[in-house]
């Protein structure tokens, strides 16, 4: 089974039975799908930068905390599957989970591969919502560009830019940010899906490779804008605007330092 095309599943149990972790585990490499099994909840802030499908909660796990933290979870990942996965509940509390956003629960003690086909339901059924949802609102236009999010690709005029997952990825960060500048330890975390190390180029050499193609595909205009020091930003400009790119305010020798870190940032950034 996988989602969004071929790409395989990722899951985030949260869970301290070791012995289920250890048969559930064995069914998820069966099923080819990438998972991470932790003993406490994590923040909702790094749940989001893991870019999961699905995640498996037992509440007694959380604590106290569990309602809030399924609450906060459903509102910051509203397309995220969660699946509840315990002992023992009543119906009040089944009940208030769904409220809040749990998509399923399921009781233990219960067999693995339920458990994966329960998940591998929620997945699909998120799937849907997502490609409902693009289909409805459409394509988002900026400057000459158009998102088609049920597509995963850009086009300008009609002719999709050639772009890589990863790239699209970015570019649609950045274009559904609301014109705000994004720190690049945000943009790797949100797009590459784990802490930036210290001294990586990614962000700057992935920035480098979309100007690149969208001053291919749209001469005319500038999209993404150097914040030094800072990040980046987007807000698509007429080439020539005062405001057309942040590096026109920087002194020469800003602006040179800027284009030196993202060339030496080429040779090791990562794919």
């Amino acid at each position: 089974m996988t989602a969004a095309g071929s790409e395989p599943l990722s899951v985030l149990v949260i869970e301290d039975d070791s012995g289920f972790d250890t048969v559930l585990t064995n069914r998820l490499e069966q099923a080819g799908w990438r998972y991470v099994f932790v003993a406490s909840a994590p923040p909702v802030s790094e749940i989001a930068a893991m870019r999961l499908h699905a995640l498996v909660v037992d509440p007694t796990v959380l604590g106290a905390n569990a309602w809030q933290f399924l609450e906060d979870l459903s509102d910051a990942l509203p397309m995220l599957g969660i699946l509840v996965c315990t002992r023992q509940s009543t119906v009040a509390q089944r009940v208030r989970g769904l409220r809040l956003g749990v998509d399923d629960w399921i009781a233990k003690p219960c067999h693995p591969e339920e458990v994966v086909a329960r998940i591998g339901s929620i997945a699909r059924r998120h799937r849907r919502a997502r490609h409902e949802q693009a289909a409805e609102v459409g394509p988002l236009v900026s400057g000459e560009l158009e998102f088609r999010l049920d597509r995963f690709e850009v086009a300008v005029s009609g002719r999709p830019v050639d772009l890589t997952k990863r790239e699209f990825e970015l570019l649609l960060l950045l274009a559904q940010s609301d014109g705000r500048v994004l720190p690049r330890e945000q943009i790797y975390q949100r797009v590459w899906g784990y802490a930036m190390a210290h001294g990586d180029r990614s962000v700057d050499v992935f920035i480098r490779k979309l100007r690149r193609k969208l001053d291919a595909a749209s001469p005319g205009w500038s999209y993404i804008h150097t914040h030094f020091g800072i990040g980046y930003r987007f807000g698509p400009e007429p080439v020539g605007s005062p405001v057309a790119d942040a590096t026109e305010f920087m002194i020469p020798q800003a602006a040179a330092a800027v284009d030196s870190i993202e060339r030496a940032g080429a040779v090791t950034a990562k794919s």
